[in-house]
């Protein structure tokens, strides 16, 4: 029997649409909408495709954007004084720097520049320090979106054992803390992990982040378990086009798992998903400590 198939588009929708109401809720009494600043650097064109995404998105809520696109030649410090002038715009609760930066780009000083409070992907470290204390915070927004997803397809995690492979500060570490904080015992697997089919055969739930293809296969797979596939990988078909497929071998492993996440259509869109959210809350914190709103 095949897995259920955990529709992270169709959720991502559903929130989004939720949003944009509360959005035309809050308008009235801040005066502004919520505003987001996604700031790319260079020419990539991955990253350029999720920039557009991202202020697609900001459109279909009610949000306004104030992205800005940097040259790979420009000074680093032009995009520091854009980061400290956009941490004193009220109209702005949410602040992204768009990674990978082009080479020769050191992402540490941007990303600490972020006003923690703005910092909408969660990677500031007093953010992170929150997480690891279990403390209110912005949280990165691609973990958050594989815990809402987990949560609202009603998979219980208390108990469970989890394995996260992939390690990176992303989506691995802050992922396993989340998994942590919902009492699942975790494994946090990685390159150097041996035999990590061991590893991850023992798992209930297991997440896939290294952008490695079709890492994962069927045998490695516990029957019954669930299968969340961060990866996003570009390979050439035998035509010569190319298609995007995740880290699992996903038409072998949904006839093993219990549920698992298509690529694309699962983890990517709640990520963008929970980039709105974490702004909309930037906004709501702030205008209720600045102006007293009720909501």
């Amino acid at each position: 029997m095949s897995a259920k198939i955990l529709d992270g588009k169709a959720l991502a929708a559903r929130l989004q649409t939720e949003m944009a109401e509360q959005v035309q809720t809050w308008i009235p009494q801040v005066g502004r909408p919520p505003g987001l600043a996604v700031l790319r650097v260079g020419e990539d064109p991955a990253s350029a495709a999720y920039v557009r995404g991202k202020e697609r998105a900001c459109e279909r809520v009610g949000m306004a954007s104030f992205g800005q696109h940097f040259s790979a030649e420009a000074p680093p410090s032009q995009l520091l004084d854009t980061i400290l002038r956009l941490n004193q715009d009220e109209r702005v609760d949410g602040i992204l720097v768009q990674l990978p930066l082009p080479p020769g780009w050191d992402p540490i000083p941007p990303l600490l520049a972020i006003e923690p409070d703005k910092d909408v992907d969660g990677l500031h470290p007093m953010n992170l320090g929150r997480l690891l204390r279990g403390e209110p915070g912005l949280q990165s927004c691609t973990p958050l979106g594989v815990m809402r997803l987990l949560q609202t397809e009603g998979i219980p995690l208390s108990g469970k054992q989890a394995v996260v492979v992939g390690r990176s500060i992303l989506v691995g570490k802050p992922l396993s803390l989340m998994l942590l904080a919902a009492d699942a015992t975790v494994t946090l697997a990685h390159s150097r992990t041996p035999d990590l089919a061991d590893v991850t055969r023992r798992a209930d739930i297991v997440v896939m982040a290294v952008g490695k293809p079709n890492l994962l296969s069927a045998d490695m797979v516990k029957p019954g378990a669930v299968v969340i596939d961060v990866g996003i990988n570009r390979t050439l078909t035998p035509d010569g086009s190319s298609q995007l497929v995740g880290d699992v071998c996903y038409e072998e492993v949904k006839e093993v798992a219990a549920a698992i996440t298509p690529v694309p259509g699962g983890v990517g869109p709640m990520t963008v998903t929970m980039l709105l959210h974490n702004t909309l809350e930037s906004y709501r914190l702030r205008n209720r400590r600045g102006n007293g709103c009720s909501l």
